[in-house]
């Protein structure tokens, strides 16, 4: 049970949290020759350090409600920070293929534990802010990859491997201490009272809205984790790769503001919807017939296409909600299974590129999943979005 204190003073910290949630999968792209050569990872095993996260973040998407229950939003936050910080710190000692498979899971399981409560405390406490708030912290998720994917190389060059993968804790830390900024307002250190409240929702259109979140999620995990690779394939520096995602990522952060202020001229979301699907695509077509060549407009493309997507994605299984409870409990479903989607990307791309040596089949496939999720976003109808049974 939380007592009040300044929505400024919240939001910034929510901003902090926020930064620790995409470092540990950010970093390792541009490193991806060093792994190789260091850790002696093959492609496959490389694509896992995306995978066994995003796959551990679904899990905790679908225990949101009994984490939020049994310990409560503020304790899980800083039970999540802490078992990143020690995610992160372990890599600082070792980057054994356990090691890092083993920290991956844990780095994934904190994150996952994070974004499920996040929300719920923001709700839960700043309701009139919320929307705000709730846009800063994903500012800082997107702000946290970009910071991530620039330096990592730079890093490596400073410090080494493990000391630079190891760095990503230092943004735990930080979170964690300002995180003391909420235990005084603490009454009580119980699990939230949750609302017992069923979704209506069909099985079928609940399956599709997953899917939708989990392909479009797919192009995002793909995208972060091999686009570096496909640079340094191309004869780029490990160090410009990681500069090419950071703006990708800043690009992301542009298209989701751009959503927020415009979203409410559209009740109809097949047109967003469609729009920035058709940019995606065409983005994927970029590094397919021109990998590595077009990089000034494919980063646009994708920057666009997925910083749009992701928050669309939300806002239409928010539709298909008829009050906040259900809103909760069917995004939950949708965020949960969508994620463990999404993880396949990076270990496909993974199995291609240990069987060739171009990384076009894994764009192809993203390609063709877009697809798919335009002729899906034709059934949105808006009168099909108050409510499909």
């Amino acid at each position: 049970m939380l007592k009040r204190t300044s929505p400024l003073l919240f939001a910034i910290i929510a901003f902090i949290v926020g930064l620790n949630l995409r470092p540990i999968l950010a970093s390792v792209g541009p490193l991806f020759s060093v792994l190789q050569r260091e850790a002696g990872l093959t492609a496959t095993q490389f694509s896992l350090l995306t995978t066994l996260p995003v796959a551990m973040m679904g899990l905790a998407a679908l225990c949101g409600p009994w984490l939020l229950a049994r310990i409560g939003a503020v304790r899980g936050i800083m039970l999540g920070l802490f078992i990143l910080l020690v995610a992160c710190s372990l890599r600082g000692f070792s980057t054994s293929l356990t090691g890092l498979m083993g920290t991956a899971l844990l780095g994934g399981a904190s994150i996952g534990t994070i974004q499920a409560l996040m929300p719920a405390l923001i709700k839960k406490a700043y309701t009139q802010t919320a929307s705000t708030i709730m846009s800063l912290f994903s500012t800082g998720i997107m702000a946290g990859a970009a910071v991530a994917a620039a330096s990592a190389e730079p890093l490596f060059s400073w410090l080494t491997l493990k000391p630079a993968l190891a760095m990503a804790g230092v943004l735990a830390l930080l979170a964690l201490l300002a995180l003391m900024l909420w235990l005084p307002l603490v009454k009580q250190p119980q699990g939230e009272q949750t609302a017992h409240e069923s979704v209506t929702l069909s099985s079928s259109r609940t399956g599709l809205l997953l899917l939708f979140f989990g392909v479009g999620t797919g192009a995002y995990t793909l995208v972060l984790a091999w686009l570096p690779p496909l640079y340094i394939q191309a004869g780029w520096s490990a160090r410009s790769s990681g500069y090419m995602l950071a703006w990708l990522t800043l690009t992301e952060v542009a298209a989701g503001f751009a959503v927020s202020a415009l979203i409410g001229k559209f009740p109809d979301r097949r047109v967003p919807l469609i729009t920035v699907l058709l940019l995606l695509l065409a983005g994927l077509l970029c590094l397919v017939f021109a990998p590595g060549t077009t990089p000034v407009l494919s980063t646009l493309l994708l920057g666009i296409g997925i910083g749009a997507l992701f928050p669309l994605s939300l806002i239409v299984t928010f539709d298909h909600a008829r009050t906040p409870a259900q809103a909760g409990k069917l995004l939950s479903k949708v965020q949960g299974g969508g994620y463990m989607i999404a993880a396949l990307m990076p270990l496909v791309a993974g199995i291609v590129r240990d069987s060739s040596v171009s990384l076009t089949s894994a764009w192809l496939v993203m390609s063709a999943g877009v697809v798919l999720l335009i002729a899906i976003a034709f059934t949105f109808k808006p009168a099909a979005n108050v409510q499909a049974r």
